[in-house]
């Protein structure tokens, strides 16, 4: 069997498990040998269920007495429940999905094999839910030794799948096709680095021996892990380099030195530039002197001053003849910029342009004709500026706000117009992608390879951090009653919930409903604004803009607000199931408030039935207003999976590193991607021949997007 077969032709699969498995992500035998089991079972030990412990997991052999399906009440369906007893007590059993087809499976009689996370049910009692069951011979001999004295893998899977049937696709595509796989990581450097080979290494991570080091295994640490985790990184590294290559090659703009005037705006400011604010300066300014095209990335605190450390890029460009461009993610945010870089333009003679989609056609047509004349220096606006209609005669300088609220293909078009220039024969512009996300420095490397990071890592001084305070859900009524009594102060507050509307399925309050019932509730004396993701972008700009005005009191949202305008006045900011967030994007909405200066309030409501584990995550923003030292907790809390969100284009998806787990394994990657390649710069060499491929195939196009963030 080929690698690039379709998995349909794996036993046991067929036409629609195959539909199921490729709406899952895996079309090809290869897809499924590079399926890693995120965790393993150790089923060589056998325990009694009077030993089973709630968080635990546990693996036990008894008779199943009892069978039973309950109507859900606010569902049509059912969950099966059976008990499980073994002599030395009892245990519950529970499916909440599938009843029927567990139903049709389990008799009460019979002996069984189960496995699964022991947990406390509803009752007060210990149950495994949705455990793995096997049906033992009816004489009540023992079970064969292949299914119990042996570490299982466990895998992620479709949700139509139980847990044994990936398992045996899984293992059916590695006995037909991993002899078939070949390294991408050149024979010298494996055998240098002690690799195993491949093929070795995915029968030992997929069929682990009963002797095998569960430890190791479960904390991905054997050789084989070691094998396939460098295997990827290289491969990504590689790539990264290359491009890194390319980028250097091409011809950039070699800026006149910008420093006097750069000076003289830092020295007419009104505040005090961090040192993080002039070493950033100073690092985008040696960029754009050279004959290099920028290509940087500014990570800073909501609040660090990435704005002035933009303006000073431009007038780095504007000193030396070319225009520059500042892409804004929404209309409110570019009019704010507008506002704010009219005043710095007028005392260093730049002349600043807009160009948002609500301006009036006559109006658009006369600012896009001064654009094309070379009469503004520096346009600021948000999707209009990568139309075509859009045109720059001397782009020399790019900027990115918030880059990570655009799509990917959105910075791509900004970028095919930085190189327009370059393709019919000039230099290519320059790119600046600021973002107000703090992201961990082990991060940096692997998503974003050759793009150079710079940290603002200081506060301006004065500003004083939020008071955070985790608040159980049982005091919400107090705590919105003191609200109450300061927006009749006069301030301002944001209450964030999770959802837009009711959901059956979870347990939430929602942003609809609770808009409602704040208005009819605690505050029938002020004035209830709602926003939400689902609003049209115009609606929304309104909804913000009477909140910036004083015309609305108290803003119920969700997280569009997490990057957003500056409004002073407001002070207190309520995050409702603040356990059901991350940790970075708590610390987002976080900033939305105290950016007048004054003392300013968050509030995490969270259910104190939740884990400990939950709230303790949430005593990390009580602990530090740092967004760096909060985005580190986040993601080796989360692990970079759920830390970095839904899987986009431009950041890479791995299939055996973890960038917490794998850091030294990264940089080790790193180094010997940048030594193989002053060897084969071009990957010409026959031992090149299967990491150009995979390079190729694989990484190809993500690496060609995430050159734009």
């Amino acid at each position: 069997m080929k690698l690039e077969d379709s998995v349909q032709f794996i036993k046991g699969v067929g036409p629609r498990r195959a539909e199921i498995l490729a709406a899952s992500g895996f079309s090809t035998v290869e897809d499924l040998l590079f399926h890693l089991p995120f965790r393993y079972e150790d089923r060589r030990r056998i325990l009694e269920v009077a030993d089973t412990r709630a968080g635990e997991d546990a693996v036990l052999i008894g008779v199943i007495d009892r069978v039973r399906e309950i109507p859900l009440r606010r569902s049509r369906g059912k969950l099966l429940e059976a008990r499980l007893s073994d002599g030395s007590g009892s245990i519950g059993l529970v499916w909440f999905h599938g009843a029927g087809y567990f139903r049709s499976k389990l008799s009460a009689g019979g002996r069984w094999l189960v496995c699964g996370r022991v947990d406390v049910g509803r009752s007060g009692r210990l149950q495994i839910a949705h455990p793995e069951i096997e049906r033992l011979s009816p004489e009540g001999g023992e079970p064969a030794e292949e299914t119990l004295a042996r570490i299982v893998p466990v895998y992620q899977k479709p949700t139509q799948f139980t847990a044994g049937a990936m398992r045996t696709i899984v293992h059916r595509a590695v006995a037909d096709a991993a002899s078939r796989v070949r390294s991408v990581v050149p024979a010298e450097v494996r055998s240098r680095l002690g690799l195993l080979p491949l093929a070795d290494a995915l029968r030992a991570v997929h069929l682990p021996e009963p002797t095998s080091d569960y430890e190791a295994l479960s904390a991905f640490r054997t050789p084989a892990h070691r094998t396939l985790i460098f295997e990827e990184l290289f491969a990504l590294q590689v790539g990264l380099s290359l491009r890194h290559a390319r980028r250097r090659a091409a011809a950039g703009i070699a800026m006149a030195d910008g420093r006097p005037a750069v000076r003289r705006f830092l020295e007419r400011l009104d505040f005090e530039p961090t040192r993080a604010q002039r070493r950033v300066i100073d690092e985008i300014l040696a960029d754009m002197e050279k004959s290099v095209p920028m290509n940087r990335l500014v990570h800073g605190d909501v609040g660090s001053g990435k704005t002035v450390v933009g303006f000073a890029a431009v007038l780095q460009a504007v000193s030396s003849g070319y225009q520059a461009a500042f892409m804004a993610p929404t209309e409110l945010l570019a009019e704010q910029h507008f506002a704010t870089m009219c005043r710095w333009a007028a005392d260093n003679g730049v002349r600043v342009e807009l160009l948002t989609g609500s301006l009036r056609p006559r109006s658009m047509r006369a600012a896009r004709a001064r654009v094309a004349a070379g009469e503004a220096d520096l346009v600021i606006g948000t999707h209009a500026l990568i139309q075509e209609e859009t045109s720059f005669p001397r782009l020399g300088l790019a900027i990115i706000d918030e880059q990570h609220r655009f799509g990917v293909l959105q910075r791509a078009a900004l970028r095919d117009a930085v190189c327009a220039s370059a393709r019919a024969g000039g230099p290519a512009a320059d790119v600046l992608m600021l973002s107000a996300t703090p992201i961990p420095r082990t991060l940096a490397l692997a998503l974003y390879g050759d793009v150079d990071v710079s940290f603002l890592d200081e506060m301006p001084p004065g500003r004083q951090p939020v008071v955070t305070r985790v608040i159980a859900a049982s005091r919400r009524g107090r705590l919105y009653e003191r609200m109450a009594a300061a927006v009749g102060e006069g301030r301002q507050c944001y209450v964030v919930y999770p959802l837009v509307e009711e959901s059956e399925k979870i347990d939430l309050a929602d942003a609809t409903t609770m808009a409602q019932r704040l208005q009819e509730g605690p505050f029938r004396d002020h004035r209830v604004g709602l926003i939400h993701g689902r609003m049209r972008p115009d609606e929304k700009e309104a909804v913000m803009r009477r909140f910036k005005e004083g015309t609305i009191d108290v803003l119920v949202a969700t997280t569009v607000i997490e990057v957003g305008i500056d409004v002073p006045n407001a002070s207190i900011m309520v995050i409702e199931h603040a356990e059901r967030f991350g940790l970075a994007q708590l610390h987002q909405l976080r900033g939305r408030v105290g950016r007048g200066g004054g003392e300013a309030f968050c509030c995490l409501v969270a259910d104190e039935r939740h884990t400990p584990d939950a709230l303790e995550r949430l005593r990390v923003m009580e602990r530090t207003s740092d967004g760096f030292e909060v985005a580190e907790a986040d993601l080796r809390l989360r692990g970079p999976g759920e830390y970095l969100g839904t899987r986009q284009a431009g950041i890479p998806a791995f299939r055996a590193a973890n960038l917490v787990r794998d850091a030294e394994l990264l940089d080790l990657a790193h180094r010997e991607a940048r030594a193989w390649l002053e060897r084969d710069p071009r990957l010409e060499r026959p031992e090149s021949k299967e990491l150009k491929r995979v390079i190729e195939r694989r990484w190809g196009e993500r690496l060609r997007l995430a050159e734009v963030g």
